[in-house]
């Protein structure tokens, strides 16, 4: 007997996807992915190095309404890059804020120390620039805290809205797969 008569399987074409993903969202990506009809192939999310996995799926080439699941997984995908931009807006403002503050208190110790290095030393006008100096440097890390609290407490709406269309989308592309 043959190898060709042995192995009489069909030809099944396969499509690819890869993305990279942070390792604590992985097992949501996967779980919208395999809605849409994918299966996880391959991953690299173990590996105690890096912050991110690489996820890598694959999905039968013939597969019925394509069109309309690829359109519905580029909604997916859009959703999924607001939230995570509006995630990254919660920590990306309370460090602007924070370094903001820095460098104005840098600016107050520097004048303090023109004030008691000039040629005839200034000690009032040190301790006038020192003080708020010190202040400020310790201001940020109160503040950072604050105003991260802050935005993810304003952000959580948007981000829980998202979410739902997230659902609705997946919901909408599982429907389409049992057609």
């Amino acid at each position: 007997m043959s190898v060709i008569e042995k192995d009489n399987h069909d030809y099944i074409g396969y499509d690819y996807y890869s993305m990279k993903v942070d390792k604590q969202k992985v097992s949501m990506y996967i779980d919208y992915y395999e809605s849409f009809g994918w299966t996880l192939e391959d991953h690299d999310i173990y590996k105690e190095e890096i912050s991110k996995g690489n996820l890598h799926f694959k999905r039968e080439r013939k597969i019925m309404n394509k069109v309309e699941l690829t359109r519905l997984q580029r909604q997916l995908e859009d959703c999924l890059n607001q939230i995570n931009s509006l995630e990254k807006s919660v920590y990306e403002r309370a460090m602007m804020s924070s370094i903001t503050i820095g460098l104005f208190s840098t600016a107050f110790m520097a004048g303090a120390v023109f004030a008691i290095t000039a040629p005839q030393p200034m000690m009032g006008l040190m301790g006038v620039l020192a003080l708020p100096g010190f202040i400020f440097w310790i201001l940020p890390f109160y503040l950072y805290r604050w105003i991260k609290e802050k935005r993810a407490q304003k952000i959580r709406p948007f981000i829980e809205e998202k979410y739902d269309e997230i659902n609705e989308i997946c919901m909408k592309a599982s429907q389409l797969l049992k057609i």
